[in-house]
């Protein structure tokens, strides 16, 4: 689902930006995720939801699709692994915050290219 009529062009985005909206399709998978699987309180969902989305548990989803990805997958991946982020982390090492910028930076590819079956799919793997 599009909500806009804008036409993307992600090979021309900087990785930061293709995190930035990789970011939340990521948040907004694993909160369907958790909405869908049991009806609880929000402050429940909320402390589930950061198990899946911090760096640290983005590099472990990263090690369970790596060998799954494409050859263009992974460049972008990479563009978004190498990209300077500009700060560092709070609750993870460099290294860990990298490869989060990765994964988000190849779900917001992903989304913008229209690739819904393959997000749903590598999602399935990571939550497996």
């Amino acid at each position: 689902m599009r909500f806009t009529d804008k036409e993307a062009h992600p090979n021309e985005l900087s990785p930061l930006n293709l995190a930035f909206i990789g970011d939340c399709i990521y948040e907004m998978l694993v909160r369907e995720t958790l909405v869908l699987d049991a009806n609880r309180p929000v402050n429940d969902l909320h402390k589930e939801s950061v198990k899946f989305v911090s760096a640290k548990a983005q590099t472990l989803a990263y090690d369970k699709i790596k060998d799954v990805l494409t050859e263009q997958e992974t460049a972008v991946y990479k563009r978004g692994r190498n990209a300077k982020v500009g700060h560092n982390p709070k609750s993870a090492s460099q290294g860990e915050y990298h490869i989060a910028t990765g994964v988000e930076a190849l779900f917001g590819y992903l989304y913008l290219t229209e690739q819904d079956d393959r997000i749903k799919e590598l999602f399935g793997i990571i939550t497996e």
